[in-house]
């Protein structure tokens, strides 16, 4: 399946929540491409985005979001995207995100995210005295640019990867918008 560029369909959600699994999985469905911005940063910088945060700090990375997607709409990508947790939050990347295609937004609980990340040590946000704690406030200041950025949104919590994306096919494909559990 050849997709024009309005037709990438781009994951956004807190960490944990399924972008990547999701998204390779929906990506080998539809024969298309599966691109991820943290892969995409980590590749073009030559070093680990726990590098970048510890070396540059976040608002050099937060940065370097900005000018991937600015990247893939100038080079007109194709295919699946899954971008990084708190790309989203800037409302410049939101704008860029709907130029590139159709954002769905992963949504899960913070439980959910405590326990598929407990034992990740990569993710620097996390490496705090009380993780489960973390996401709750993180997740809780997002969830309004995750719904401002969305197109549709997805509850992802007792769902596997084969499942969401079948969902998402269906749904995406008839052109059904926002909510659904």
């Amino acid at each position: 399946m050849k997709w024009a560029l309005k037709n990438n369909l781009i994951f956004i959600g807190y960490m944990g929540c399924g972008k990547t699994s999701v998204g390779k999985c929906l990506a080998g469905k539809l024969g298309t491409a599966f691109l991820d911005t943290d892969q995409w940063i980590e590749e073009q910088q030559g070093c680990m985005i726990s590098t970048i945060f510890s070396t540059q700090g976040e608002e050099a990375f937060r940065n370097m979001e900005t000018d991937c997607l600015r990247t893939f709409l100038d080079q007109e990508i194709e295919g699946v995207i899954a971008v990084g947790g708190g790309l989203p939050l800037r409302e410049e990347n939101r704008k860029l995100l709907n130029r590139l295609g159709k954002v769905i937004y992963l949504r899960v609980q913070p439980e959910t995210v405590y326990e598929r990340l407990k034992a990740d040590t990569t993710r620097p946000l996390l490496q705090t005295a009380d993780p489960k704690e973390t996401i709750k406030e993180m997740l809780k200041l997002r969830e309004a640019a995750y719904m401002a950025a969305a197109d549709v949104v997805v509850e992802a919590d007792r769902k596997i990867p084969e499942e969401l994306a079948a969902e998402i096919i269906c749904r995406v494909l008839n052109g059904e918008t926002k909510k659904w559990e």
